[in-house]
């Protein structure tokens, strides 16, 4: 009998959205849940609530702020909502929709931003998930750059993409971007099975994926788009690890069949039920109880999941 997979529950039997209505084990804010009894509802709202409790570690240039090296170095090595609202309420306990100056921000990735979005999203009602993938605005043109967005349902229109990075005017205009950032067009953020069906398609350079292009470094290529399924399947089944956070199968010699398999599943409509029992039944993208943690700053270490 194989094990189940970190996070597991059962195969839901009702309409799909309403299992991104519950948090995970990464979203749940714990003893911080009073804080949200006073938060809005619309999606938008939001969205710029938790812009204004994180600063990207990569944002302190363009809000004039010097990140301290110990928080560039281990705010975004916390996984757990629960963790990152304590260490936000630390520096400031004003209520959450309070704005955070820059200096008593959280400083994370766009994980953490579409994560708190996330949980704020899914305590009003409204079921969201995250998405890993690659966006062609946040870095040189033909580049498709490693991003998180959240994915939130609505109503008429079934499942829309949000990026919470640009809810604050300054960040979208730094990037030049022309659309709304509670609707992101899905031409211009892939999703990562998406990005891997275009690569194995040669419709785009493997290259043009990743953290920075080739000629900065080793990070992009095939098996990045290989290793961000994996990211993304574990986030469709509210597995939310840090983007780092390595498991299975994933070199330069990555095999193609479970990716393939993970974008047949993953682009379009989600068919939740097979996501579920592919991510509980194949070893190699079932997020283990301990994963390998690839920390840009701290280093490699294994560490083991709640």
């Amino acid at each position: 009998m194989r094990p189940k997979p970190h996070g597991s529950s059962p195969v839901p039997s009702a309409d799909f959205p309403a299992f991104y209505l519950g948090q995970s084990a990464f979203s749940d804010p714990g003893t911080h849940l009073p804080r949200y009894t006073e938060l809005p509802k619309d999606p938008r709202q939001l969205s710029r609530i938790a812009r204004n409790l994180i600063i990207h570690r990569l944002e302190g240039r363009l809000f004039h702020h010097h990140i301290p090296t110990s928080r560039l170095h281990h705010d975004a090595e916390t996984r757990y909502l629960d963790d990152i609202l304590h260490l936000i309420t630390e520096r400031d306990p004003a209520p959450l929709s309070h704005p955070r100056a820059p200096a008593d921000r959280f400083v994370g990735v766009c994980r953490d931003l579409a994560l708190l979005h996330c949980s704020f999203l899914r305590h009003v009602g409204i079921p969201a998930r995250l998405r890993c993938g690659f966006a062609d605005y946040l870095g040189p043109d033909g580049f498709h750059g490693d991003h998180v967005a959240t994915e939130y349902w609505d109503d008429r229109r079934g499942w829309l993409l949000a990026d919470p990075q640009l809810a604050d005017p300054r960040v979208a205009a730094a990037w030049r971007v022309d659309f709304d950032p509670m609707d992101v067009p899905r031409d211009r953020f892939l999703v990562a099975g998406r990005a891997w069906r275009t690569i194995r398609a040669d419709r785009a350079a493997a290259g043009s994926f990743g953290v920075h292009p080739p000629e900065e470094g080793p990070l992009n290529g095939a098996w990045f788009v290989a290793h961000s399924t994996r990211l993304d399947l574990a986030a469709l089944n509210k597995v939310e690890t840090l983007l780092w956070d390595t498991w299975g199968t994933g070199s330069t010699n990555t095999p193609h069949a479970p990716y393939d398999e993970v974008a047949h599943l993953t682009v379009g409509p989600v068919d939740l039920p097979a996501v579920r029992r592919l991510f509980a039944e194949h070893d190699a993208l079932r997020t283990p109880k301990t994963v390998l943690s690839l920390a840009p700053f701290n280093g490699p270490r294994e560490v083991t999941l709640r």
